[in-house]
């Protein structure tokens, strides 16, 4: 007779803990890290990180955050941010925004991911209905956690995978948030004027209706953490510079993880309408997810070095989009020797976006090819290429379209990675 013990019987949980999906980036990572670990050559092009010994942090923020710890700078910060660094913030955002935005409608948190969370959480009720484009990045997972409806809205490549108003609006009455990100992760591409526009008319529009009838209002959480590394004649646009009716209903993410290729800092920050920051404030207090008070003091410090900081994004910006220039044309080339591939011309962030569609192609072992899962399996193998589809991201599963990230890319991988590429789609029939 057995007997069943804790060891040999799994421990129930919550319903949302048992039934969250894990990352499938993170997944594909840690295939393409064991084969790393055990010799073989892999163009890593997955994660949305840097790797510092190609992207190191800017030299002066490193030495920002030495002093602050030889200063004792060690204790815990102040609950929304050390106030000299949302001042510094302030002005950063005046200065290169062009918005205005005090103290007390700022808080800084350990990166995005608090304020995402703290975000839906200060405005989103269990049973409330969140609304996203996707391919996009967490939105489901946030929904799925909050035990809020999720609404899928799919985009399509001839708008750049970006959402249009007429996607959203069938769906704009029922939600609380609206999730939207520019420049686009996974894609690396960003609103028009116009488009984003539209859907702040549509947004002010559904929210004067609400205002009479004393409904929540629609609120929009704004995700440019990446609006720094711009490229080209590419411009980020802003929900409420483009119309200040939309101020009182867009919460902000921003902060230093993506700009200045420091990830691990985890200094980031959100901002909006001071009622909602200074609950999300509260929420984030209780979580207790401070972004570490010497990194604060040291961000505070280098964010008002403006001369160091634009040497810094320049270089930063010119070898980014080096990559994703040399990616781009490497795709070209290869759909121009009739190879089944496709890309997105690179506008902003660390992403080109990539289509490879293998669908009805032979393997050398006569298989035939069906499923994005086996396509993204063939180039993994054979052409030493990890790439994130964007089922990752919420699309179709039969998408052929892919993130490429060049956070950890070396300049000389490009044109071998290419090559690579090239020779093992050359063996399929």
């Amino acid at each position: 007779m057995s007997t069943l013990t804790a060891e040999s019987t799994p421990l129930k949980v919550s319903q949302m803990a048992e039934s969250l999906i894990g990352s499938e980036i993170i997944k594909l990572a840690q295939e393409i890290n064991e084969k790393i670990s055990k010799g073989e050559k892999v163009y890593n092009l997955t994660i949305g990180d840097f790797n510092p010994k190609v992207f190191p942090i800017p030299s002066e923020l490193k030495e920002e955050i030495i002093r602050a710890i030889n200063e004792d700078e060690t204790n815990y910060p102040v609950p929304n941010g050390m106030p000299a660094l949302r001042g510094a913030i302030s002005e950063y955002l005046q200065a290169r925004m062009g918005v205005s935005y005090n103290e007390q409608e700022i808080v800084v948190s350990g990166g995005a991911r608090p304020l995402i969370y703290s975000a839906y959480r200060a405005l989103v009720d269990e049973g409330d209905t969140v609304l996203f484009p996707v391919p996009s990045w967490n939105n489901n997972h946030y929904a799925h956690m909050l035990g809020a409806k999720a609404v899928w809205v799919e985009t399509k490549p001839e708008n750049n995978f970006m959402p249009t108003a007429a996607e959203l609006k069938p769906y704009i009455g029922e939600a609380s948030l609206l999730g939207l990100c520019s420049p686009l992760n996974p894609t690396g591409t960003v609103f028009t004027k116009e488009a984003l526009e539209e859907i702040c008319q549509l947004v002010v529009k559904e929210n004067e209706a609400r205002l009479q009838s004393g409904r929540k209002p629609l609120y929009l959480l704004y995700d440019q953490i990446y609006w720094v590394l711009t490229h080209g004649d590419t411009v980020h646009h802003d929900p409420v510079t483009i119309n200040p009716a939309m101020r009182p209903y867009t919460v902000f993410v921003d902060g230093m993880s993506k700009a200045f290729a420091a990830t691990g800092i985890r200094v980031g920050w959100s901002f909006g309408p001071e009622r909602i920051i200074q609950k999300m404030k509260g929420i984030l207090s209780h979580v207790g997810a401070w972004s570490p008070k010497a990194e604060q003091v040291a961000a505070g410090r280098y964010l008002k070095r403006t001369e160091d900081v634009d040497r810094f994004l320049t270089s930063f910006k010119t070898a980014v989009m080096d990559r994703l220039e040399g990616f781009y044309k490497g795709f070209s080339d290869l759909k121009s020797e009739g190879f089944p591939v496709d890309a997105i011309a690179p506008q902003a962030a660390i992403y080109l976006t990539i289509k490879i569609d293998l669908k009805g192609k032979k393997l050398p072992d006569g298989t035939v090819i069906s499923t994005t899962q086996q396509t993204t399996k063939y180039l993994l193998e054979e052409a030493k290429m990890g790439i994130v589809p964007f089922n990752a991201f919420g699309a179709s599963n039969d998408s052929a379209w892919y993130r490429l990230s060049v956070g950890t890319c070396r300049m000389e991988d490009v044109a071998d990675a290419i090559a690579s590429l090239r020779s093992a789609l050359s063996k399929l029939s």
